[in-house]
């Protein structure tokens, strides 16, 4: 029982020596959402003044602030369970040495997603240090921003891992970023969802990062209520669902 759950940590300590060995790139996904944050978060923020979100008065920078947050951990949860993943899987067939040792198709992908979701929650920790520093932190219920991020970087890494199993080639890349790049924009991250067309109000809602970015901005600015349970149950589900597609996927991939 207890290999179970040591077997795909095996996987990912040999991504943390790999990314410790390719520092730079490692943390070069750490500084997109901080730019973000002060290119939008104050440079737009000084000509936009304060901004209504339920009632509620904040700087345009607080609000901007826990989207980044949520923004970074589906970041850098798509981009290992994604681009890192293709790459061993096609290119270096890592994944077909694996199998030569004691591990299985589902270490292969718990080990990955847990990785991939270690990865965001980095991002997202040394974010919201920097935004606190900044003073975008109005609340102590940011601390549970991480959880939260984790939660994040469980969605979007398991389904990311199952779409991977999905690409060809390379060329596939491009609808990776058909679908983050529209989720980054359009989750509520940069406008609140009533600025939106009323059409549009539930296609915004229906969109995980929404989910993400609502959990992460009520912790940030102390707005806790029952109702975020719903985010995190939209989450934990999609987060299982994708757990579940990726390690069938990976198993019919490497056994057949």
């Amino acid at each position: 029982m207890l290999a179970f759950f040591l077997r795909p940590w095996a996987l990912v300590s040999r991504n943390a020596r790999a990314a410790g060995r390719h520092v730079f790139t490692f943390v070069s996904g750490f500084f997109e959402p901080v730019f973000y944050l002060f290119a939008l978060g104050v440079g737009i923020g000084t000509l936009v003044g304060t901004i209504e979100v339920d009632g509620q008065q904040m700087p345009y920078a607080v609000f901007v602030a826990p989207a980044m947050l949520a923004a970074s951990a589906m970041n850098g949860a798509v981009m290992d369970a994604t681009f890192n993943v293709f790459g061993k899987l096609k290119d270096a067939k890592l994944y077909h040495s694996v199998l030569t040792t004691p591990m299985g198709p589902r270490d292969v992908a718990l080990g990955e997603i847990t990785w991939a979701l270690l990865r965001g929650v980095i991002y997202s920790s040394a974010f919201l240090v920097v935004a606190a520093l900044a003073g975008f932190v109005l609340s102590p219920w940011a601390v549970l921003a991480i959880p939260a991020a984790s939660l994040i970087g469980l969605a979007f890494a398991s389904v990311g891992m199952a779409a991977t199993t999905y690409m060809r080639s390379w060329n596939d890349a491009d609808y990776v970023q058909l679908v983050i790049l529209p989720l980054f924009l359009f989750s509520g991250t940069f406008f609140p969802l009533d600025s939106y067309p009323q059409a549009l109000q539930a296609v915004v809602q229906a969109t995980p990062l929404y989910h993400g970015v609502e959990l992460t901005r009520a912790l940030s600015t102390g707005a806790v209520h029952t109702g975020l349970l719903v985010h995190v149950l939209y989450l934990a589900v999609m987060g299982a669902v994708g757990v579940w597609a990726a390690t069938r996927r990976v198993g019919r991939l490497l056994l057949t």
